[in-house]
């Protein structure tokens, strides 16, 4: 079976371009489908015969179920793309999936709730997937003491794409409510303009970015699929030689469950707890889109200069003051400070966290080492949600009191993360294993 091995061509400006366009790209999926539009009319009007405890139960279980089959594939996945030199086309499948899908969910309305649950689960799956194929070329085209920059601008230009999605989005929504449109005539043509976004800009990312990995000889079918597993287990025998990492796993794996509550939650809150409506909703992610690639471009700078881990505890200070801000809101000023907080915290924390697992990674490693990152990421988006809208359903759709759990992950994730050793895990990454 020959290992793979990785080109030694310079890499071009065009290539780091292509490479944080795909950020742009697959960005309006993140804000408009689990972030800004989809996720409150799902709950809002798909299954507002549920009630709002048990609707919001059901979308945090659909996030659940399609982080939980990232987190059962991602590491294999990322090996078996090593292994073959395929993670571009891996990625274009991924892609190329999940724009099909959530173009699909244009035909979801009113009570169909199976629909719906099954389209964001298949759409979900195919953009974390790629999410994860996409970091792992990061560093392969950038250097320990640039990476944070780099990873700091793809989540820039990534925030203006979101916003891109949600300025189309809210035009066409302002235009369809002017014509007396009801939320279930407009909202499922939202989803049509997030896929054509996506698939039009993810076009220079897989035109111009080059798969460096290539294997000399032939590995296919249940060989590769073994192999895969087998490049797996390896690592996780590793584990004691890669200390910092996985610890840094650990903490990210606490810390992003709160911001997947966030993430996946937030116009819901907004529309159940602050009376928001759709334009007010899409409004304020667009103005936290802002801030948000703000933070990421400051912070993939300082990062370079002071380090990825203390960037991202002081992101996580950040979180917690934004989460007690929003606890305590009773009106929209406090509520847009806030949000913005948030904006910033967000930013800074993706960079920051993704660079940091570029650092800690191995030559020859990168889809397997970022398939752990996903794991990690994905087991998050698991548990935040779910705790959430647990919490909701128990609390009789007492979002306010919900949103302290919150509270808990930031704490604990800092915790964890004072144990990383980062100049340690350099070290490891070097020396290979």
């Amino acid at each position: 079976m020959a290992l793979p091995f990785h080109s030694t061509e310079p890499v071009t400006r065009r290539e780091r371009f292509a490479w944080c366009m795909y950020d742009f790209a697959n960005s309006g999926f993140t804000t408009v489908i689990l972030t800004a539009i989809f996720n409150a009319f799902f709950v809002g009007v798909i299954a507002a015969g549920q009630g709002s405890g048990n609707a919001t139960l059901l979308w945090t279980l659909a996030m659940a179920v399609a982080n939980g089959l990232v987190l059962l594939t991602a590491p294999v996945i990322g090996a078996i793309a090593d292994y073959s030199g395929a993670k571009k086309r891996f990625l274009a499948v991924t892609t190329a999936g999940c724009v099909v899908f959530t173009a699909l969910l244009y035909f979801a309305g009113p009570g169909d709730i199976a629909l719906a649950m099954g389209l964001v689960i298949l759409a979900t799956f195919m953009f974390s997937s790629g999410e994860n194929l996409i970091a792992a070329f990061l560093p392969e085209i950038s250097t320990p003491e640039t990476m944070g920059r780099l990873s700091g601008y793809g989540w820039a230009l990534g925030y203006f794409g979101g916003l891109l999605s949600l300025v189309l989005c809210l035009a066409y929504v302002t235009y369809a409510e002017a014509q007396g449109m009801e939320a279930a005539d407009y909202v499922p043509v939202t989803n049509l303009i997030v896929a054509a976004l996506f698939g039009f800009a993810a076009l220079p990312t897989l035109l111009w970015l080059r798969e460096r990995a290539t294997v000399s000889g032939t590995v296919v079918g249940a060989s590769l699929i073994r192999a895969g597993f087998q490049r797996l287990g390896v690592t996780w025998r590793q584990a004691r030689q890669h200390t910092d990492l996985f610890r840094f796993l650990a903490s990210l794996t606490i810390y992003y469950a709160g911001i997947y509550i966030v993430i996946v939650l937030a116009a819901v809150y907004a529309q159940e707890v602050m009376g928001f409506q759709t334009q007010d909703t899409i409004i304020l992610i667009m103005v936290v889109n802002v801030t948000a690639a703000i933070g990421a471009f400051l912070f993939g700078h300082l990062q370079d200069r002071i380090g990825s881990k203390r960037c991202i505890a002081i992101t996580l200070l950040i979180w917690i003051a934004a989460i007690l801000c929003a606890y305590v809101a009773t009106d929209e000023f406090l509520f847009w400070i806030a949000a913005n907080l948030i904006g910033t915290a967000l930013g800074g924390a993706q960079s920051a966290g993704r660079a940091l697992v570029g650092q800690f990674t191995p030559e020859g490693r990168q889809g397997e080492f970022f398939g752990l990152w996903g794991l990690a990421t994905k087991l998050s988006a698991m548990i935040g949600p779910l705790t959430y809208g647990g919490l909701v359903y128990l609390l009789a759709g007492d979002h306010r009191a919900a949103l302290l759990s919150t509270l808990v992950f930031f704490v604990v994730g800092l915790l964890i993360l004072a144990a990383v050793d980062e100049k340690r895990g350099r070290e490891m990454a070097k020396v290979g294993y």
